[in-house]
């Protein structure tokens, strides 16, 4: 029998999953990043609707060219330019983020990615035989990485880097004046800059600064509806670039990934966008009050350290346990009846920290927090 590529053999199964196939029905669940909301209602009702009308066929490859105008027109208070061109609609930002890199990605080549990590980065990047190179966001820094970090990881075959703010698991957001660094950095080295803003609409006290806008020959950006619109299981995203080159090519590969993203599916979008864009505004408020809740919780535990993110849903402590790693934590407190993800599952610099999601109720985060205080003084001893 004919074994198998190492391409497969190489990728693992991550830590995020590894403990929620673990869980039971009966855990309070702290694990994966998917809004408790339901789609907006005029959104359910678009789709529906486009089914009954006939919108159940293949499309175009790069989408319905109205939905990638009113993307595109989303962002001219960045990039006026921008029209539906510069736009492909893809299955999930899943999906954008394989098309990104089968599009810039020779083997032998490297990619910038940032650790800890969203744990799909690395081996999208070593399915099209690059290298993934992590450079770190430490929590002394507020998870932000600095560029003389980064300086050192470059070399002659660095051919990108990827930055993701709002950060999934750290929460992190940036300033402007630390964007223009990180921007400087890449344009010194002429690298492409691939800026995955998925939480764009999930900043709670300032305004998102995004890389859109700041240099047209070298941003692409992937964005998704999952966490926006709470849209997860519908699995529709874009890729954008001011870079028509770019765009051409992505746009030819997405046809031998997915063909094309879902018909009906893009006619419910684009209803959220005319009819409900203030849809994310609300939950973004609910989220602020679990953001202050869970933080507020966990500052008060001994032995935990707790940055209040200023994006996202999640929360990533410091965690000190002594002699036990992060996954060993987080498997007690999943006998505890909690469920989290253990830091390690986002990278070495990880280890010793903790990811919450804090994408449920806040009577369940209060309870979920009684709990998680209560194994962590059993095991600290205190």
């Amino acid at each position: 029998m004919r074994g198998f590529s190492k391409r497969a053999l190489d990728i693992q199964p991550t830590g995020v999953r590894k403990m929620f196939d673990m869980a039971g029905d009966d855990v309070i669940s702290f694990g994966l990043g998917e809004p408790d909301f339901q789609p907006p209602q005029i959104a359910i009702d678009a789709m529906y609707q486009a089914m009954k009308d006939g919108h159940n066929k293949y499309t175009t490859t790069a989408g319905l060219p109205a939905l990638r105008s009113k993307i595109a027109e989303s962002w001219h208070d960045l990039c006026p330019g921008l029209d539906q061109s510069n736009v492909c609609m893809t299955m999930s930002g899943t999906n954008a983020l394989l098309n990104i890199f089968a599009t810039l990605v020779n083997p032998g080549k490297n990619v910038l990615l940032p650790e800890p990590y969203f744990p799909l980065y690395g081996p999208d990047v070593g399915l099209w035989g690059g290298e993934a190179r992590f450079y770190e966001c430490l929590f002394e820094n507020e998870f932000v990485p600095t560029v003389e970090h980064l300086e050192s990881l470059i070399d002659e075959d660095t051919i990108a880097i990827l930055y993701n703010f709002p950060s999934n698991p750290t929460g992190a957001t940036i300033t402007e004046s630390q964007r223009n660094d990180l921007l400087a950095f890449a344009q010194k080295h002429d690298l492409w800059l691939i800026t995955d803003e998925v939480y764009d609409r999930i900043v709670f006290d300032g305004e998102h600064v995004s890389f859109v806008g700041c240099d047209d020959e070298r941003v692409i950006l992937v964005n998704s509806f999952s966490k926006t619109f709470a849209m997860t299981g519908w699995r529709i995203g874009y890729i954008m670039s001011a870079n028509s080159e770019a765009m051409a090519q992505m746009t030819k590969l997405q046809y031998y990934i997915t063909a094309c993203s879902n018909d009906a599916m893009q006619y419910a979008v684009l209803a959220a966008f005319e009819n409900a864009n203030d849809y994310p505004d609300e939950m973004c408020a609910e989220f602020k009050s679990r953001r202050d809740l869970i933080c507020s919780r966990l500052n008060a535990m001994p032995g935990v350290q707790c940055h209040v993110p200023e994006g996202a849903f999640y929360v990533f402590p410091k965690v000190d346990v002594p002699g036990l790693s992060s996954e060993e934590v987080a498997i007690e407190l999943l006998k505890g009846g909690v469920l989290c993800s253990p830091g390690s599952a986002f990278g070495p610099s990880g280890e010793g920290h903790l990811r919450f999601a804090y994408t449920i109720s806040r009577e369940d985060i209060s309870l979920g927090m009684d709990k998680t205080e209560a194994v962590l003084k059993r095991l600290r001893g205190d």
